[in-house]
């Protein structure tokens, strides 16, 4: 397989203070054992952009349990209680952001652009500390672009050269990941040879995936 990675080099990769994405929403679609891999490793005081945090149980949300995450970027923190009492206590910085402008500060990381303008989140919290700027009698915010050191997805069928297909709500956040991080580490659930996928169902083209992973969770 020419781009399998094994668990070993995966936590080379790994440093603290680092930026990463972890694909899945509410745990759905999320890379349980590359999670796994980042908890063992002892890295810490990551800052995590992901949808939300899970549970204290699945998805990005042990990594918050574990204490692991320094500063997260999300839009949902309500199914985990611990992401909540870190955020009050100090321990944990948390910059909500409203799911469509999360995907589009995503995008804009991706596609190379210097940010994004939304209406949304005016006149409220999330607009605090940002730049308005006023089109044709109308404000915006202008939404910075987010980038990241590693992008985490999962893919459901993984071909070898890195095209990746995912299953119904799987895909969620993990495509718009894979274009704004450095690197990008898919886990598969099925790996399949060249020309296993058809080309209309491929959803991550290779180009952007550097490594696969295909391990115990898979």
């Amino acid at each position: 397989m020419k781009k399998s990675i094994t668990e070993a080099a995966i936590a080379e990769l790994l440093h603290d203070n680092m930026t990463i994405m972890i694909g899945g929403f509410m745990a759905n679609g999320a890379p349980e054992g590359l999670i796994d891999i980042i908890l063992q490793s002892g890295v810490k005081n990551i800052t995590l952009i992901s949808t939300d945090t899970g549970t204290p149980e699945t998805g990005s949300g042990r990594l918050i349990q574990a204490k692991r995450i320094g500063k997260l970027f999300a839009s949902h923190i309500g199914t985990n209680p611990e992401t909540g009492a870190q955020m009050n206590s100090g321990e944990l910085e948390v910059e909500l952001v409203p799911q469509g402008t999360l995907a589009e500060r995503i995008r804009a990381a991706g596609a190379g652009l210097g940010g994004v303008l939304t209406p949304t989140g005016l006149g409220t919290v999330v607009a605090e500390g940002k730049e308005v700027i006023t089109i044709d009698g109308k404000d915006f915010l202008l939404e910075k672009p987010l980038h990241a050191d590693l992008a985490l997805i999962r893919g459901s069928v993984v071909d070898t050269k890195g095209n990746v297909f995912y299953k119904r709500t799987t895909q969620n956040f993990n495509p718009l990941m894979a274009t704004a991080a450095k690197t990008v580490i898919v886990e598969a659930e099925t790996v399949v040879e060249i020309g296993g996928i058809e080309p209309e169902a491929v959803h991550t083209p290779s180009l952007f995936v550097d490594h696969i992973y295909q391990g115990a969770k898979a």
